[in-house]
């Protein structure tokens, strides 16, 4: 059937690449082509949705399109696989709806030197990213990769005018480029062990374990940067939060499970991979899900605490792949099948949740015109809307029932408890490493719920400070894409037993040690009793509505009350966002480096004075940078050399070509 081949996604992939053509050839203040460059990527991503659901949720067997390149005759292949489709589903819809939204968020009658050149590359990013998941040989894989690195760094520099905003994305390109020379050394060496540049179905059974080691730290390496792990992370939080949000919506949905996509590969290359594989990812994932949600919560600009927040995300998913990985090398079968299934379902749900969050922040920079949590208050009244959208992907992000966090979550948390059980019986030392993730994920949890408490608690609640007094929703092209993403949000986490048959599946071809993985899934985490007690909730929910809306039309009594000295609160009385995670940085001192800047009352009649914590990006501004310049500083004396004269360069040419004829 055409629609589940390659071939379909391929023409999605193409329509996509075309979308951004007509805003270049019409007038740059013109709408229409902004309307016909949507008009075709909801086209594309309607073929690409339905193509990836069908193969996703067929039977049928692996699906290739092959021809012969004039690149030195080398064959280039899109193969298409469950586990392919599983990761191309969320880039052609989050891709759709980001479009939609841009329709108004970033117009190009309001942004007409960057409006139409950004819808261009962002449909070439859409485009890329679909080539980098079916390509079956290194080839291609790689020419979508550097692809998709060009598009996201020139869609990252809209607002070219903002030092800030250069300064990320060179910072994301630099980065990306040094994930790419991994990647490179990567498919260099798969090609010198398998003899081909043929790509996945790879068996690495007789390689030494030195090759092994040097695929696995080059690969991870490679696909840990594009993923944003702890200490990878040096791009994301510049790159997200100056990004438009619509862009931010895709790179940290989507583009981020293009590493997790490779690291998942990377796992598949040994049936029983080095003990030290699964300990490497469950170190970094734990790592990364506890300092990135540290990070967030520091944050005082809100889209880039949402840009910390998928640090941390990403670090959940990396539990459950290094469980996995564990589970492999110890034939433990619900391990694998617990840590990938969660893993995978954590893919599709962040890819929900988090751009619902990057939108409903869009939404209030485009009302408030302001990144800053502190500045404002009382959102809830003039945008109900948006935080009640807002509201579903903060529960959604902190793993609450009866939303799709809580279930992702919840199954790599079961493949953790496994380990306990297993510990306790005395079956494998090794087995103590993936127990020290069990806490290591509730204080992640815990975590989570701060920041967000601190986010939508400061951003909606109280009263309205400067900025947000003259804020109101924005027009359904914002609004739209948001009721949908929430919609899917509440779905999968009411009705997760949908999916677990999708999930035995998946996990099956990534291991084929778990023949069984539907009954293995089916046995460990009753998907089930998590529906019935969605639907009570749900059912609890509407009454006590029902309840409230009755009572709201009963008379009220106007009675005084105690009012703790204030008659009349004011917005300067409330908590601030820097004041709500005051100790929770403080706890976290020795990694978040934070300077804050204390109030002094020195009067009886004190001045207004006021309190902010500032916190640096650790790896970024207090390692990388500082060794650059000492790099730099340490190679000044060497400047001599460049003199800017061609008669000199000719010079160490003939004298270079000398040495080399002496010495052979």
């Amino acid at each position: 059937m055409w629609i589940s081949s390659p071939m379909a996604l391929a023409t999605a992939t193409g329509v996509w690449a075309a979308s951004g053509v007509p805003a270049l050839v019409l007038p740059r203040r013109s709408s229409i082509g902004q309307f016909a460059g949507t008009g075709l990527a909801l086209v594309g991503s309607y073929i690409g949705v339905v193509a990836a659901a069908v193969r996703l949720f067929s039977a049928a067997a692996v699906q290739e399109l092959r021809w012969i390149g004039g690149l030195g005759h080398v064959t280039c292949v899109l193969r298409l696989d469950p586990l392919a489709a599983f990761f191309i589903l969320p880039v052609f819809l989050i891709g759709g709806l980001s479009s939609v939204y841009a329709l108004e968020y970033w117009p190009v009658r309001r942004h007409p030197r960057s409006g139409a050149i950004s819808q261009f590359w962002f449909g070439l990013l859409i485009a890329a990213m679909a080539t980098v998941l079916l390509a079956g040989d290194a080839v291609t894989f790689l020419v979508g990769w550097e692809t998709m690195t060009l598009s996201a760094f020139l869609l990252m520099g809209a607002d070219q005018n903002d030092a800030e905003v250069r300064q990320a994305a060179w910072v994301f390109l630099a980065a990306s480029h040094l994930g790419a020379m991994c990647l490179f050394g990567f498919f260099a060496l798969l090609r010198s062990t398998s003899g081909s540049f043929e790509l996945w179905p790879v068996d690495l059974a007789g390689v030494s374990p030195k090759i092994s080691a040097a695929l696995f730290v080059l690969g991870g390496i490679g696909f840990g940067l594009k993923a944003g792990l702890i200490p990878l992370h040096i791009w994301l939080p510049g790159a997200h939060s100056n990004a438009p949000s619509h862009v931010s919506a895709l790179m940290s949905g989507v583009m981020l499970k293009l590493g997790i996509y490779g690291l998942l590969r990377v796992g598949m290359l040994a049936e029983h991979p080095a003990i030290w594989w699964g300990v490497t990812l469950l170190t970094i994932g734990g790592l990364s899900g506890v300092l990135g949600i540290a990070l967030a919560a520091a944050q005082s600009d809100f889209k880039r605490l949402l840009a910390y927040s998928s640090i941390e995300n990403i670090g959940i998913i990396t539990i459950g792949i290094g469980l996995a990985l564990l589970g492999k090398t110890l034939d433990r079968p619900a391990w694998i099948v617990l840590g990938v299934g969660g893993a995978l379902l954590h893919v599709w749900n962040h890819s929900l949740f988090k751009p619902l969050l990057f939108m409903g922040a869009g939404n209030i920079v485009h009302a408030a015109r302001t990144r800053l949590i502190d500045p404002l208050g009382g959102l809830g009244k003039t945008m109900p809307r948006t935080m009640a959208l807002v509201a579903v992907g903060s529960l959604a992000i902190c793993g609450l029932p009866p939303l799709n966090g809580f279930v992702s979550e919840w199954l790599i948390y079961l493949g953790l408890f496994h380990t306990v059980t297993d510990a306790a019986a005395g079956r494998g030392l090794w087995t103590a490493w993936a127990i020290g993730a069990v806490p290591a994920t509730a204080l992640i949890g815990s975590i989570a719920m701060v920041t967000f408490v601190k986010l939508f608690g400061t951003i909606f609640c109280g009263r309205p400070r400067g900025p947000a007094k003259n804020c109101a929703d924005p027009g359904w092209a914002m609004l739209a894409p948001m009721y949908l993403l929430a919609s899917a949000t509440i779905f999968i986490g009411i009705f997760p037993l949908v999916f677990g048959g999708l999930l035995g599946r998946l996990v099956a071809i990534w291991s084929p040690q778990t023949a069984g993985a539907g009954a293995i899934l089916a046995h460990s985490a009753p998907l089930g009793w998590i529906t019935a007690m969605g639907l009570i909730f749900v059912a609890a929910s509407i009454g006590l509505g029902i309840f409230l809306v009755r009572r709201k039309h009963e008379p009220i009594r106007d009675n005084v009350t105690w009012d703790c000295g204030y008659a009349r609160p004011t917005a300067r009385m409330q908590y601030g966002g820097s004041s709500f995670s005051q100790m929770l940085v403080e706890l976290f001192a020795w990694f978040l480096r934070p300077r804050f800047a204390w109030p002094r009352l020195q009067k009886v009649f004190a001045a207004p004075a006021a309190f902010s914590c500032e916190v640096p990006e650790p790896v970024l501004d207090g390692g990388v940078i500082p060794a650059l310049r000492r790099a730099e500083r340490s190679v000044a004396g060497a400047r001599f050399i460049q003199r800017g004269s061609i008669q000199v360069y000719l010079f160490y040419i003939l004298g270079m070509l000398l040495f080399l004829l002496l010495w052979k």
